[in-house]
């Protein structure tokens, strides 16, 4: 058997072990992922190509409205803005794209990339600009549109965002392409995230950005604190139990001398905070 033969002969082998696995000729899609998940346990399937598959099965039966980032939670940009409003807003968020709205209308005339805004980053540039000039076709889609049909819109439309309208015509929401791809390989880092150790990041002398996950102990021993909670484990717990609810972006809420505002969040859960560290003077007190 020469080397060629050789390197082939595993992939045979593993291709007919799966096939075997497969030869119960599953009665339906319940039937497949568990065949897939006995394929997984047996060492034919790798877990990250099992969760992938389980993911794809998963995006054919979700439609848009159950994955979509929520009206209330969209980042808008005025249709009459100037550089010096739209610049905070894009800086502050960290988002690529922005729906503009036309607030007399509150409908979604086009979307703003961050990137077409670096042409008018020289101060001669400025006077020039008209954000009908540079904003981009915004195209909508309804609630019910399934994820498979999205994704492939997505693709063959060369486009990154789509706007959701309900059944009235009014916008409910927005979706991505990060957003489907995310229901099959998982959460997809972006280049705003942080590095995977540095789940607290200090950005001035009293103002740090934290990830909703840090642990409980991981912020007890970086502030020195004492937060202890049998049902809390994470930052993100502690937060949604001061609020009394999944908190949406902007949201703010004290805890001691902890002034905790949400930057990132879904109607899910919450992704990223900002904490200030509020003098003793201006805390609030806190009830019994």
């Amino acid at each position: 058997m020469n080397q060629a033969q050789t390197d082939k002969a595993p992939n045979r082998s593993w291709i007919e072990r799966l096939g075997q696995a497969l030869m119960g000729e599953p009665k339906g899609r319940e039937d497949l992922v568990q065949l897939m998940r006995d394929a997984e346990q047996r060492q034919l399937l790798g877990p990250d190509a099992l969760a992938m598959i389980e993911g794809v099965l998963q995006v054919s039966e979700l439609q848009v409205r159950d994955i979509m980032i929520p009206r209330s939670q969209i980042v808008f940009i005025p249709k009459e803005a100037g550089l010096p409003e739209i610049y905070p807003l894009v800086v502050e968020s960290a988002h690529s794209r922005f729906p503009v709205q036309d607030e007399e209308t509150s409908q979604v005339v086009g979307i703003l990339l961050a990137k077409d805004l670096l042409s008018y980053a020289a101060f001669d540039q400025r006077e020039s600009f008209d954000l009908r000039d540079v904003m981009r076709p915004a195209i909508f889609v309804p609630e019910s549109k399934r994820l498979n049909v999205m994704l492939h819109e997505f693709r063959a439309n060369r486009q990154h965002m789509a706007v959701v309208i309900d059944e009235y015509g009014s916008v409910a929401g927005v979706i991505t392409i990060e957003d489907v791809l995310e229901q099959i390989v998982g959460e997809i880092e972006d280049e705003h995230d942080f590095e995977e150790e540095a789940f607290i990041l200090q950005r001035s002398e009293h103002e740090y950005n934290i990830k909703a996950l840090t642990e409980l102990s991981d912020f007890n021993e970086h502030f020195a604190t004492d937060y202890c909670d049998d049902d809390i484990d994470t930052v993100a717990g502690l937060v949604i139990k001061s609020f009394g609810h999944v908190p949406e972006r902007g949201e703010r809420t004290q805890i001691d001398g902890f002034l905790f505002e949400v930057l990132r969040a879904d109607h899910r859960r919450v992704h990223l905070l900002r904490m200030t560290v509020v003098a003793a003077d201006q805390q609030r007190p806190q009830p019994e």
